[in-house]
């Protein structure tokens, strides 16, 4: 069998300043020589100002660079301050570096983000000819956007007092590049969904500018689990890290123009859950959940002091786990009490260990779950 992936990668972080402007970025290897690279834009209020760095990108095979969107302690869309775009060039030409370091082609890279990082991936991968762009519900009107939303940024990329003539210039920049065909042999993947209310205004209306591309595709999420713009991207991240995954591996799929997001959840399931009930082999069982006296929830404990004592009246056993991962099964006593303690102290730090009962049947409750916390040296106390 293969080796399981490891959950983490190994982050260079750096920054390059052979530009007018220092560019922070953050770098991980491709996993088994894949030749590709993901340039990654961040949104609005990620942590430290890069985007998509929770993890979610770990699984992907290709190259990933973080660009940090923070110039003078500012968010610039990546674009310019005061309307000097050297701070473009400065973000090309650290693009530009890396991609030429690990001899790849245009072709060979995808621009990556969402809302401000969606525009930039936008403006960046059209601009600079990129092979692969894609755009989660991004602002076209990017200078109307700041001004209205975010206005400290407005100053810091049009200038102080806002102009209108730099709002309209910068509202022009994605627009014009998409208007001119010069994108037109990349394959483009643009996400939006009716229930953002940004769509109207600042997508909706451009959409007929990619009509002749070879490879433009529109996904239109309409969602009931879509009430706002930060739910499209939430909802829609099994689809991107599939989308991802394949463009790293050289395949661009021909979507065109298509809707997903048809669920409904308030669907009755009567009749599905009665046959698994009369056909399953895991029927619950009809004995009350088990009851854990100790540890009591969030208490604090040292590390080699960690035991569970409890109640399962019913139940011939209890098994116990974390985190998907069996730690042990001690046998329930005829008064229904139980305990358990394993032979080796915990790890430091938080832990959720589920409790669940088996009858004489082999049919089990559901899980009772207790949270707690370990420290060395600690001594038994509920955490605050």
């Amino acid at each position: 069998m293969p080796k399981e992936a490891p959950t983490t990668r190994e982050l260079i972080t750096g920054i390059d300043t052979s530009g007018a402007y220092p560019v922070e970025y953050r770098f991980t290897h491709a996993k088994g020589g894949n030749r590709h690279l993901v340039v990654v834009f961040a949104n609005f209020a990620v942590k430290d100002d890069y985007g998509w760095s929770n993890g979610v990108l770990n699984p992907v095979r290709a190259n990933i660079l973080w660009i940090r969107d923070r110039f003078r302690d500012m968010n610039s869309y990546y674009l310019c301050e005061g309307m000097d775009f050297s701070l473009e060039q400065s973000v090309i030409g650290l693009i530009s570096k890396v991609m030429n370091a690990l001899e790849l082609t245009p072709e060979q890279v995808t621009m990556w983000g969402g809302s401000k990082g969606g525009s930039a991936a936008l403006y960046f991968g059209m601009r600079y000819g990129f092979g692969n762009i894609v755009s989660i519900v991004p602002q076209f009107l990017v200078g109307t956007y700041v001004k209205r939303v975010h206005p400290k940024v407005a100053r810091f990329m049009l200038g102080e007092a806002v102009p209108e003539e730099n709002v309209r210039a910068v509202d022009a920049l994605i627009p014009d590049l998409a208007r001119s065909g010069v994108a037109r042999h990349s394959n483009i993947y643009l996400l939006s969904s009716p229930q953002d209310e940004q769509y109207q205004e600042q997508v909706e209306p451009f959409l007929g500018l990619f009509q002749g591309y070879d490879n433009f595709n529109f996904v239109f999420s309409e969602s009931p689990h879509i009430t706002r713009h930060s739910d499209v991207t939430r909802r829609n991240v099994p689809f991107l890290m599939g989308l991802v995954n394949m463009l790293a591996d050289g395949m661009s799929p021909r979507l065109g123009l298509v809707r997903n997001g048809y669920e409904e959840p308030d669907r009755d399931r009567s009749a599905i859950e009665g046959f698994l009930a009369a056909t399953s082999t895991e029927r619950p069982s009809a004995i009350p959940m088990p009851v854990v006296t100790h540890p009591l929830p969030h208490m604090e404990l040292p590390t080699d002091g960690v035991y569970f004592t409890g109640t399962a009246p019913g139940a011939v056993r209890v098994s116990l786990w974390e985190h998907g991962k069996f730690l042990g099964s001690p046998s329930v006593a005829p008064d229904g009490t139980w305990s358990w303690k394993r032979d080796k102290p915990w790890s430091k730090g938080d832990h959720l260990v589920k409790a669940v009962g088996w009858d004489a049947e082999k049919r089990r409750t559901k899980g009772t779950v207790v949270p707690f916390t370990t420290v060395a040296g600690a001594k038994r106390r509920r955490a605050r």
